[in-house]
């Protein structure tokens, strides 16, 4: 069976967005678009890296938050021109892990000395030092999955629909194009301003992302 080829994975670098897309709306009323279809955001596409960081830089210092950046593959300067500093997955993967070990031992406990005690060779039942290797695998278990599972809760997936799907040319996030977007739920947001302001990045166009 063939391999997935890297090309064809957008990397979307906004981790933990507190705000689904479908609460986009609120701001459009701040521009000019009372009527007009429910709007997520607006878009700038780039023809490389160094543009999309340097739009993403000067946007952060405009005064966005809501801002996302699509590229085709990780770009570790995108991320913290964006503001994105810090995630909360260590702390989800330390909080896994801690109940891993903890319950790895507990079990082992209750099993040799509270639920079926058997005496090996004089030692008492509770062995300790016995518990460790299971400890450590289910400390390792535990935090591995949840390592998994915080990564998909956070980044939201699966999601087979997003708004950006809607937006031309978004396919070649896939390929060769860089986009950038200033969600419509920013604090800042004003529809007209924010699409003059993209348009003097240097991007190659400018559209609104519709719901």
């Amino acid at each position: 069976m063939a391999e997935d080829d890297p090309k064809d994975e957008t990397w979307e670098h906004d981790l933990e967005d507190p705000e689904p897309f479908h609460h986009a709306t609120t701001a459009t009323t701040r521009g000019r678009r009372r009527g007009a279809p429910a709007l997520y955001g607006i878009m700038a596409e780039f023809d490389n890296p160094t543009d999309l960081v340097a739009a993403a830089r000067r946007t952060y210092e405009k005064g966005y938050r809501r801002i996302n950046g699509y590229s085709p593959y990780p770009i570790e300067e995108l991320s913290e021109a964006i503001g994105f500093t810090r995630t909360s997955l260590p702390l989800i993967v330390l909080i896994g892990g801690i109940l891993g070990g903890l319950g790895g031992f507990f079990m082992q406990y209750w099993m040799e000395v509270i639920d079926y005690p058997l005496n090996v060779g004089g030692k008492p039942f509770n062995s300790w030092p016995a518990f460790i290797p299971i400890t450590f695998e289910c400390t390792v278990l535990v935090a591995s999955f949840a390592a998994v599972l915080g990564m998909l809760v956070l980044n939201k997936l699966p999601q087979p629909y997003h708004p950006v799907f809607n937006a031309p040319n978004f396919a070649l996030a896939t390929r060769d194009k860089f986009f950038l977007v200033i969600e419509a739920n920013d604090p800042v947001f004003k529809h007209d301003e924010a699409i003059q302001f993209m348009r003097t990045l240097g991007g190659i166009e400018v559209n609104d992302v519709e719901i």
